[in-house]
């Protein structure tokens, strides 16, 4: 089964409405010291702990019945959890963080998605469906500094619905490579993948980004 949703209706980039400064700034996810696991419990028990600021976060259903997606914004940074209702727990999440590589132009346009997801979920399509979810809504991602294979086979996947190109990205500017590039220079430390999102086209991105090469 090929999980969907639909965009969350405050995703709307015309002019991005997630650019709007958020007051809250308090980062949720970060790489826990602690166990998986245990980390995706402590989650999952704010979700539903009435007083905390991830209690009541809005959620949309997938097409698999179990499964339910809650997503907030930070500092224009979004938290998108993947919640199973049937057993109770958090499957994992998504997290669309800004590049502090980039310009103030391009912070504007551009998200760098990371995902952690429990074994249980692995390899069911939640990532993909997600970073969909983020590309349908407009947002464009680019790649961190290193990518797993999993992770490069998902954004090759993805490139066949949105358009994909390699950038360089050094001293805060980003120079369009080609569709494709060289095994050499993509294993290079400033060559990024760049996925652009429903409604853009690369020279419209360049325009907004300042992006060269185009």
């Amino acid at each position: 089964m090929v999980l969907t949703l639909s965009p969350p209706p405050s995703w709307s980039f015309a002019p991005p409405a997630w650019w709007r400064r958020c007051t809250e700034l308090r980062i949720d996810v970060e790489r826990p010291s602690q166990p998986m696991e245990d980390a995706f419990g402590s989650i999952y028990d704010r979700i539903h702990q009435p007083g905390d600021r991830l209690h009541g976060i809005p959620a949309i259903p997938l097409n698999d019945p179990d499964l339910v997606v809650r997503y907030r914004e930070a500092d224009g940074e979004f938290y998108v959890y993947v919640e199973d209702v049937r057993h109770r727990r958090l499957a994992g999440y998504t997290v669309f963080n800004r590049l502090i590589e980039v310009n103030r132009a391009a912070d504007r346009v551009v998200r760098a998605p990371h995902s952690s997801y429990g074994e249980a979920y692995q390899r069911r399509g939640l990532a993909s469906a997600i970073y969909r979810w983020g590309l349908g809504a407009g947002l464009c991602l680019v790649t961190g500094a290193r990518q797993s294979p999993g992770a490069h086979a998902l954004w090759r996947s993805l490139a066949r619905d949105h358009e994909l190109g390699c950038v360089r990205l050094q001293d805060k500017t980003l120079t369009y490579l080609g569709p494709e590039v060289a095994p050499e220079v993509m294993d290079a430390l400033h060559t990024r993948m760049l996925l652009l999102g429903s409604g853009w086209t690369l020279a419209r991105f360049a325009a907004a980004t300042g992006m060269r090469g185009i």
